[in-house]
Order: structure tokens, then C-alpha cells, then sequence
């Protein structure tokens, strides 16, 4: 299949300015310059991660700490980010939502740290020392006040309604507290600020213990010296990061300094230590990550004495980076989304040999569950995941080939004398281009711009959508919707411009789309509700509610928010995709829910659509990359589900990069689709059988039939009567004794990140690209200078 190829459109991804995992160890939440959050699964064996989740918070407030808090014994948690204009805000991740819970009192906040649980004797291991099972937390923020240059470290406490509630403020003292952190005991307090010193506070008193000068035969002193960031150990040991490049380990209880290490060529601008607490790691600006290591063996869990006798050695460094590295966190992967058990995975088959070593081959060999490992983000919005037993003896894994891809949409055919255009989204903005495909074979695509439409005040753009006829488009920021009609006047010196057409009055949006006819546009609020409105009339037409099978219709809405939403090609059906996975099939000819299923696999939907072909097949790819086709008026998995989906080739299930998209065939007699992520592509012949040509993951061996029975039952045939069932099994087992056939899965991989792949025919299609040095050489923060040696 020949690719025509664009790499004209602009893609500028936010720095990740801080970083928190959740108190499990499974979540790793970042958050961007531009307000943003994301929520990231930490993937134990498979080459992609998932971030099922995106808030789309203030893009005016800073964020500058997120500090992510276990509530209660159930397992609950809060997820809180601080400001540099003062505010402390939680991140509602099922109404995906950011409110400010604390206003601001006049200062900054640079950091926050939570109190860790009380210590206990025995086997239990204090993670990071933040996993906590109270529901009354304390945390600390550190603050600076503008007005007076003064340091302010004010204690707040979690009630029992979970509210922030004003609890105590440390005397002031000079300098801006940069830093905060609490001992393990959580008896003391340790702050570090902008003149060089780090303060040891009573928690109970509330009074200065005493005072290091980090200065003094460091690299720099008093009003030149920043401390960023400190981390308290298991045995006592207190570390800390400056802005001479200086990781300084000193003895907690005296204030004493125990060894030094200016390996750094920058600011140290974070800390982070393994659950053992016998590995530290260090980060700054000049894009080194580094590995220091307590001689001597390791802390156990049980072992609170302090040891000051033994050193700390550099081990080595990473330079995964290629800007400043802002944050670090530790995650230990718990589960794994939608993989076969453990015994099963166990039973090894026979490999292929294969010349060449697949993209994060050696991501497998570490990341198993139960596995702590360490992330790094930094201003090249970038997230990378490191070994945290074995980091010197692996490579970085890189989690999101393409942060922040940019949402594109193509119609091909247009009423514009039948022109292609290409539908691009920015942070604030729509800018609708015409895409000219060159005549020679070069395969190079070039783009027009032909209007651009900004939001008002700036506001950040959630979703957007066109219609196949390229004559409407419409978007929704965080207060509205909007929806334009693009018309073309060669009378005009702007030949194109876009109209607004008022809509009635609707909540904002998480997703929308278009029916095929473009007669109506089909908005999912932020209120769980389904809206469709006619666009010639401008009449809201119908409401739809998500609902779970056995739920009453009257009453109100429960579901998490629709982010995704897909129309069959007849307009019959409207599939709709909450934040967690779960699908709600609805008829649109009659208005109501006809289906709904939870978690496909206990897996979140990366990617879905409705087949051209066959109105009623729904393709589906899940983050556990399995793929399900499922009959919609029948209510039940497909045919090829039945044969494919629990026995899909290896080089599949090890597909590299997330999924983002499908793309399917528009020619009538090919039943292809191709399933594409940032770094590769998977097509797939759902109706050409070809000779089986590697290994197939069957890790249930000849007791497949038998295993895929639990596996079908929960993915919802288990509301389906038990003779239905035994039919579908039945015909599976039938299907799978066929011999040595299977659906063609033909793989390959880009050399630059791709952001949006759609057919423009049978034989071809179109690639949007961009070669990662271009986006870092837009990037508004300049790269790390790195000497060639030679020069």
C-alpha cells in the first residue's frame, strides 16, 4: 500500500512540570505546562503504556507539585496539584473535572509533601514513604510570599469530610521555602529555601530544631543557593538537590553532612528513591538522570536504626532527555490490563529467530509486576521509564513516543468540488486546511491553510469534529460548544470563511461527532448526557443517558463522561466510549440504548469504529492490544472474534506504542483496517485467510476452548442465555480445529512519530509525520548542550 506522506502540521507538546503515583503504585499522573493532566496505566509486559484519562484543567494556573493521597482503607485516594498563584486544586478523575479546593492567600506554592502514616513494625514496606491508609492526612506546602520575600510552611490537615481545612503556620523566617518534605517518623519537617539553608522543624512544637548551610564547602553560598528538592530516608539519612548541581547526603537527627557529589552540570531539580530506600536517583537540567547506591546492602523494613557509617556511591547515569528533567517518581506495576494469568504465561512456546531485535525488546526482560520502577518527565514533554534494580544494565524505555498528539480529522469527497480537507486542533484553536497531493512519486503531501478559528479568551479546546461534507465543523472548550459553517465566496478577498450557527443552550463536551449524513451533530456533555440536534433547524432533536443494563430510565445519570463516540455509515447506530472503557450502543433510529458492555478484557478501548462494509461490525482495539469485532444487532462477539481475538499473533500483541487510531478501506469489496499507534501499523485482512506464518499466542495450549470460555463470559455473553452460549462456544471450537489459517496481520513500523493515518483509497493512504528534532527545535525551552568530542 503506497503512503503519500504530510509532515507540514505543527505539533507543540506542553513540558510535564510535575509527576505523582498513585498510593497502589499502578498510576503515574503528569501534568503538563499548559494545565493539562494525564493519567497513565503503568504497563508491566507490554511494550505500550495506556493514558486512558485527560483533564483538561486551568491553562492559566501553573501547576508547580501534584501530590496524590491514599484516603481511608479501601483504597481510595485524592489527587491534589498546587500553583504558583497561590491555589491548591483536586483532580475529580471520574467527572473529569479540577476544582480549587484552597484559594490562594498571596504566595506561591513551590511543593507539597504528605505526611507518611505512622511507622510500623513487622514485613509491611513503606513505598516512597507516602503510601498511607489514614484517613487524615497532613500535608505540607512549601510557599513563597511575594511581598516580603518571606518563607512560609503552612501545616494543613485533611478532615473527616476530606476537606482542606487552615491548621498551623512555621514562623517566618528569610529566603523563599523552594522545598519540603517530611521525616519518615513524621516528627520533623525539613524545608529548604532560596538562601542556601535547610531547616529542621519540630511537627509538634512547631519550632526550629536546627540549621544546615548547604553552602559552605559546596559549590556556592548563602543568596546564590537554591535547595529544589529533599527526600528523607528509611535510616535517617536526609537528601538534598541544589542549584550548584550538588546531591548532598546528610545525617537527619544532627544536621552533620556525610558525603557529597557534584556529578550534576545543572540545577538538581529532583529526588526520588527506591521502596528499599538503599537507591537514590537524582535529576536536573542538564538532562542526567543518576544512580547513587548505599554500600553495603539494603534496608529492611523492620530496620529504622540510623547508619551513618556507610557511603553512598555513584553507580552511573541515564541521558534519556534531551531538556530539563523536572520530575521523578517511582511506580510499581500491581496488574496488567487484559493479559492471561500468570500460569499461563509461564508455559513458553517455541520462538522465532529474528534478525533484528523488536522496538523495546529490552522493556520486557525488566518491567514484570511487582517490579518497582522509576519515571522521568521533563521540558521535552517526554516520560521515560528506567529499571529500578538493574538501571544501569538497560536502556530508558520511552513511554509516549508522541506526547500530546494533535487531534486531526480528514474528509475526503468534500461539496468543495469534491477537495480533501484536513481538520486540525490545537490548544486554542481549529485550523481547517486543504491538502494538495503531489502528481509525481515522491509521495509528498502538501496543506493550504484555509481558515482559522481561535476560541474565546483563549479558553482550551476539549474536542472537535466535521462533518463529511467539510461544510460544518464544530468544537467545545470548557464552557460551550461551537458550531461554524465553512463557506467559500470567490468574490470575497478571504474566498473562505467560517459562519457561526447558534446552538441551543448546551453543556460542554468530552466528544463529538457528526452523523454520516451531516445532518446532525451528536454532542456528549460533561453532565453524562447524550445531545442531538438538528443542524438545519438548530432543535435539540433528543437526550440520550448512558445507563447500565438494569438500571431504572428515570433515573439520573451515574456514568462516567463519554470521550468517545462512533456512527455506523447508515446512521443507525451510535457507539459511545466513557472514560474507563465501558460501550453503550444506541439505535438511533428509535432513540434508546440497545446495548451496553463493561470493560472489554478488564482493558480500556485505545481505538474503535464502525465498519464501512458491514454497518452492524463494530472493530474495537483495546490498551491490552487485542482486537474485537462484535455483531451490534446481535448483540454478541463476531465471527472473527471467535476465532482471533484470545489467539492474535505475538508481534500484535507486542505491538509498539499505544494505539490511536483505524482506518479502514473505503473501497466496497476490501474488508481491511488498519490499526495504527506513533510508531507502527498493523494491517488487517478480516476476510483473506492466509497460511499461518508465526507463532500464535496460545498460551492456553489445547485447553483453549475451554479457557475462552470465562474469557467470552466476561466480556458479556454472560447475559445471553446458557444455549446461546453453547452455541457460540461450539461454533468457536469448530472454528479453531480448521487447521493452520489465520486472518492476515500485516506489521510495520514508521521511522518518525506518526499523528494521524486516514485511506484515501484502496491501495492508499495518507500520513500525517513529524521528525521528533523539528518538534524539539520548536519547543519553547532550548535543548541540553551536549559536547562532541573532537569538536
Amino acid at each position: 500500500m503506497f503512503e503519500y506522506r504530510c509532515s507540514s502540521i505543527d505539533w507543540k507538546p506542553s513540558p510535564i512540570v510535575a509527576l505523582a503515583t498513585s498510593p497502589d503504585g499502578s498510576q503515574v499522573a503528569a501534568a503538563r505546562e499548559d494545565g493539562s493532566l494525564e493519567l497513565w496505566l503503568v504497563s508491566p509486559g507490554a511494550v505500550s503504556w495506556h493514558c486512558p484519562i485527560i483533564v483538561h484543567g486551568d491553562p492559566k494556573s501553573r501547576i508547580s507539585f501534584l501530590a496524590w493521597i491514599g484516603v481511608g482503607s479501601k483504597g481510595s485516594s485524592r489527587l491534589l496539584s498546587s500553583s504558583i498563584d497561590g491555589t491548591i486544586s483536586e483532580w475529580d478523575l471520574f467527572d473529569l473535572k479540577q476544582k480549587v479546593v484552597l484559594e490562594s492567600i498571596g504566595v506561591s506554592i513551590w511543593q507539597m509533601a504528605v505526611a507518611p502514616p505512622s511507622v510500623k513494625t513487622g514485613s509491611e514496606l513503606i513505598q516512597n514513604g507516602y503510601l498511607s491508609e489514614k484517613s487524615d492526612e497532613e500535608e505540607e506546602s512549601g510557599s513563597e510570599d511575594e511581598l516580603v520575600t518571606k518563607s512560609e510552611v503552612c501545616d494543613r490537615r485533611l478532615a473527616a469530610a476530606y476537606k482542606l481545612t487552615y491548621y498551623r503556620s512555621l514562623p517566618r523566617v528569610s529566603g523563599r521555602a523552594l522545598s519540603v518534605t517530611w521525616s519518615l517518623e513524621g516528627q520533623r519537617i525539613f524545608s529548604g529555601s532560596s538562601d542556601g539553608l535547610i531547616r529542621c522543624w519540630d511537627a509538634n512544637l512547631c519550632h526550629e530544631v536546627y540549621r544546615i548551610t548547604v553552602g559552605l564547602g559546596g559549590l556556592g553560598n548563602g543568596s546564590e543557593l537554591c535547595i529544589w528538592s529533599l527526600l528523607a530516608l528509611r535510616c535517617g539519612v536526609l537528601v538534598s538537590g541544589d542549584s550548584t548541581g550538588t546531591v548532598q547526603f546528610w545525617d537527619s537527627q544532627h544536621g552533620t553532612l556525610l558525603q557529597a557529589h557534584s556529578n550534576h552540570k545543572g540545577d538538581v531539580n529532583a529526588l526520588a528513591a527506591a521502596p528499599s530506600h538503599d537507591r537514590v536517583f537524582s535529576a536536573g537540567a542538564d538532562g542526567q538522570l543518576i544512580l547513587y547506591k548505599l554500600a553495603g546492602g539494603t534496608f529492611k523494613s523492620q530496620d529504622l536504626k540510623p547508619s551513618f557509617t556507610k557511603k553512598w556511591d555513584y553507580i552511573g547515569c541515564a541521558r534519556a532527555h534531551t531538556h530539563d528533567i523536572r520530575a521523578l517518581t517511582v511506580a510499581v506495576p500491581i496488574s496488567s490490563e487484559g493479559t492471561f494469568p500468570d500460569s499461563h504465561a509461564k508455559r513458553k512456546s517455541r520462538k522465532q529467530r529474528k534478525k533484528d531485535k523488536p522496538t523495546g525488546f529490552s522493556y520486557h526482560k525488566w518491567a514484570h509486576m511487582g517490579v518497582p520502577m522509576l519515571i522521568s518527565a521533563g521540558d521535552d514533554a517526554k516520560l521515560f521509564a528506567y529499571s529500578v534494580q538493574e538501571f544501569t544494565k538497560f536502556p530508558p524505555h520511552d513511554i509516549c513516543p508522541a506526547p500530546q498528539r494533535v487531534p486531526m480529522q480528514m474528509v475526503h469527497n468534500t461539496v468543495f468540488n469534491q477537495t480533501s480537507l484536513l481538520m486540525v486542533q490545537e490548544s486554542c484553536s481549529l485550523d481547517i486546511l486543504r491538502i494538495h497531493i503531489s502528481s509525481d512519486c515522491s509521495g509528498r503531501v502538501s496543506t493550504k491553510p484555509l481558515v482559522r478559528v481561535k476560541s474565546k479568551d483563549g479558553r482550551k479546546i476539549i474536542c472537535s469534529a466535521i462533518s463529511n461534507t467539510g461544510s460544518r465543523f464544530a468544537y467545545s472548550d470548557q464552557i460551550r460548544p461551537s458550531l461554524f459553517e465553512l463557506e467559500k465566496n470567490k468574490l470575497a478577498k478571504n474566498p473562505w470563511s467560517p459562519n457561526r450557527k447558534r446552538l441551543p443552550s448546551l453543556p460542554f463536551a468530552h466528544s463529538m461527532v457528526f452523523s454520516c449524513d451531516s445532518s446532525r451533530l451528536i454532542i456528549a456533555g460533561h453532565d453524562r448526557k447524550i445531545y442531538i440536534v438538528d443542524i438545519d433547524s438548530m432543535e435539540l432533536l433528543d437526550t440520550l443517558t448512558p445507563r447500565q443494563e438494569g438500571q431504572e430510565s428515570e433515573s439520573p445519570p451515574r456514568e462516567p463522561p463519554i470521550t468517545k463516540m462512533y456512527t455506523s455509515s447508515d446512521d443507525h447506530w451510535l457507539a459511545a466510549i466513557n472514560c474507563f472503557g465501558d460501550i453503550y450502543v444506541f439505535d438511533l433510529e428509535n432513540q434508546r440504548q440497545h446495548w451496553f458492555m463493561s470493560r472489554l478484557d478488564g482493558a480500556s478501548v485505545a481505538a474503535a469504529g464502525f465498519h464501512p462494509r458491514d454497518n452492524n461490525m463494530f472493530v474495537i482495539s483495546t490498551s491490552s492490544n487485542q482486537v474485537f469485532a462484535l455483531d451490534v444487532e446481535a448483540r454478541e462477539l463476531g465471527k472473527w472474534s471467535l476465532r482471533h481475538s484470545f489467539c492474535l499473533p505475538k508481534s500484535f500483541q507486542e505491538f509498539p506504542g499505544e494505539v490511536v487510531g483505524l482506518s479502514f478501506s473505503p473501497s466496497p469489496s476490501s474488508s481491511s483496517v488498519i490499526i495504527y499507534s506513533s510508531r507502527a501499523k498493523c494491517l488487517i485482512e478480516f476476510g483473506k485467510p492466509t497460511e499461518q506464518g508465526e507463532e500464535m499466542d496460545l498460551t492456553f495450549g489445547s485447553n483453549l476452548s475451554d479457557k475462552v470460555e470465562g474469557r467470552i463470559a466476561s466480556i458479556g455473553l454472560e447475559k445471553l442465555g446458557s444455549g446461546n452460549r453453547k452455541r457460540r462456544l461450539d461454533e468457536y471450537k469448530k472454528e479453531s480445529k480448521k487447521g493452520k489459517e489465520i486472518e492476515a496481520f500485516e506489521m510495520g513500523t514508521w521511522k518518525h512519530p506518526v499523528l494521524y493515518l486516514r485511506h484515501l483509497s484502496k491501495s492508499a493512504t495518507l500520513v500525517v509525520e513529524k521528525p521528533w528534532m523539528e518538534v524539539i527545535k520548536g519547543l519553547d525551552s532550548q535543548p541540553v548542550h551536549r559536547h562532541i568530542f573532537g569538536t
